[in-house]
């Protein structure tokens, strides 16, 4: 059987050469097609190949009735709509280690070009200036880079260094100790790496928790004449607050590949002679666009011939009579894991899934990734879905374990999730209430019953007359509202823990003034 391969985006001959090798495709490349051909000619398509110019929309999508398969010649699938293909049972596939060598390298280049001031005296010299006493740059050799990030890029950046005789130290939501020691770099807090390093350079996602990461309350922690990079994301950096810093003096310069907004040509941080910057050049080699396209040939050739592909995005299908019995515990699971992840700052080395009752009798699989999405999405954002999720664990060293068990304590389906860090255990446990949807049940060894959704508030505190009044006499005064609340306790006079639900979400201030009251121990607010 033949199968047809459509590519609407340029992509290099070498990049779709494993499409060419492989005996049963038949490829067509059009990279000109408008909106009205493209849905004409997808309809008779079994795969799609494309870049970040076509919009692989709902209504393409349905269109392509024999689509099978999706390929992204690069990381991101923003021009995908992966719901739809998702719900047509259409696997889309992408290329996230592609850009790795790539990105790193350009990081390198610019740190390199800020410390020695290359791109100025160049513009000096073009200008007739012939000036070497402006142009005194710094060494890297014995100064200290700080990594945030220490993703597949952030990781490469920081070895990288290592060989220019630099120190390294780096922050990472999943890098422990031994990890650390392992890679020959020291490891710390956000405010641990910004407040040693000479040099720092961000690798991570944007995310809520990410954004504006280095704002003005950073840069005022950093050492004076502290240069900074950022090649990763526009938005992770306050470019109003890095403006500020140059002008008075606290950061020596900057380098910048990525803006917040793209084109990026009126910011006032441009006409800063300490500045450096390049068009969003991280991925922009002919190695890096050939790799990415490989990627995604070699996918689509194995998933062809019936082999598990290595970089899928969305869900793959299940049977019928299996997503029928577990489809409804999808949500559930990835808020239990969602919930674990608010509940502990520590690095987690090892989740525990337990399925008891009726949920023993099936391929849960999907819902252990789901779990695993859940408890990741804190740090990988967008980025981490139902299927990468355990890819993503495994490559941070995190242990996935999955247990079955048909006995479920009165409940006929019960889901366990349990977190180890390196100091301590989390656990909380859920199921569906014929009738009343999904509950949260236990929380560590505290009995509760909780709807797992909205604004949460979780409190530990000593079991005490007027703890409960203090906790809702300062909500009141700060205007927030009490849905619900439940207690849960071991002991008479212990520990004990409360479990609010609000009508909107707590800032980090009435946060810390809810644990400043007495008796209380602990104040999480988790989001689901």
């Amino acid at each position: 059987m033949t199968f047809h391969i459509l590519i609407t985006d340029p992509l290099s001959e070498e990049g779709i050469y494993p499409l060419r090798q492989a005996e049963n495709l038949a490829i067509t490349i059009a990279t000109d097609l408008s909106k009205e051909a493209l849905l004409e000619t997808i309809k008779d398509v079994d795969a799609l190949l494309v870049r970040s110019q076509t919009q692989v929309t709902r209504e393409v999508i349905e269109a392509g009735k024999n689509l099978k398969i999706i390929g992204r010649a690069g990381v991101g699938v923003d021009n995908i709509d992966l719901d739809a293909a998702t719900e047509n049972g259409i696997i889309v596939v992408n290329a996230p280690d592609g850009n790795t060598n790539s990105a790193a390298e350009h990081t390198i280049a610019m740190m390199t070009a800020l410390a020695r001031k290359i791109p100025q005296a160049f513009n000096a010299l073009k200008n007739g200036v012939w000036d070497r006493k402006t142009y005194i740059g710094v060494e890297l050799k014995n100064k200290t880079l700080g990594v945030i990030g220490l993703g597949r890029i952030g990781a490469e950046v920081a070895a990288r260094a290592k060989g220019q005789r630099m120190n390294v130290i780096a922050y990472d939501p999943f890098l422990t100790e031994e990890k650390a020691k392992k890679m020959g770099i020291d490891f710390g807090t956000v405010d641990d790496v910004i407040q040693a390093a000479d040099f720092i350079t961000v690798h991570t996602p944007l995310l809520k928790e990410t954004r504006h990461l280095l704002n003005e309350e950073a840069f005022y922690k950093m050492k004076d004449g502290v240069q900074i990079i950022n090649c990763a994301r526009g938005g992770i950096i306050d470019e109003d607050a890095l403006y500020n810093a140059i002008v008075s003096g606290k950061v020596a310069g900057a380098a910048l590949d990525v803006f917040e907004t793209e084109p990026f040509i009126d910011h006032p941080l441009l006409t800063l002679p300490e500045v450096i910057a390049t068009p969003h050049l991280g991925a922009s080699t002919v190695e890096a666009q050939e790799s990415v396209a490989v990627d995604v040939s070699n996918d689509v050739v194995s998933f062809f011939k019936g082999e598990a592909v290595r970089n899928p995005v969305n869900l793959p299908s299940v049977s019928k009579e299996v997503l029928a019995k577990i489809a409804p515990f999808f949500d559930l699971a990835e808020k239990l894991g969602t919930f674990l992840s608010r509940k502990t700052d520590e690095t987690i080395v090892e989740v525990n899934i337990k399925y008891a009752g009726e949920l023993a009798n099936y391929d849960v699989r999907a819902l252990t990734r789901n779990t695993v999405k859940g408890i990741l999405k804190r740090n990988f954002g967008s980025h981490v879905n139902d299927v990468n999720a355990k890819y993503l664990a495994e490559r941070f060293d995190i242990k996935v374990n999955e247990h079955k068990t048909t006995t479920s304590k009165g409940f006929l389906h019960l889901i366990t999730v349990e977190v180890h860090t390196a100091g301590s255990v989390h656990r909380v446990a859920g199921t569906l209430l014929n009738g009343l949807g999904p509950r949260i049940v236990k929380v560590d060894d505290y009995v509760v019953d909780v709807v797992p959704e909205g604004h949460l508030l979780f409190i530990k505190h000593k079991d005490q007359p007027g703890a409960i009044g203090r906790v809702g006499t300062l909500l009141a005064e700060k205007n927030i509202n009490i849905a619900t609340m439940q207690v849960g306790r071991t002991t008479i006079g212990g520990e004990a823990i409360m479990m609010l639900t609000i009508d909107n979400h707590v800032e980090q201030e009435e946060m810390e003034d809810l644990t400043e009251l007495a008796d209380i121990y602990e104040v999480r607010a988790i989001d689901l």
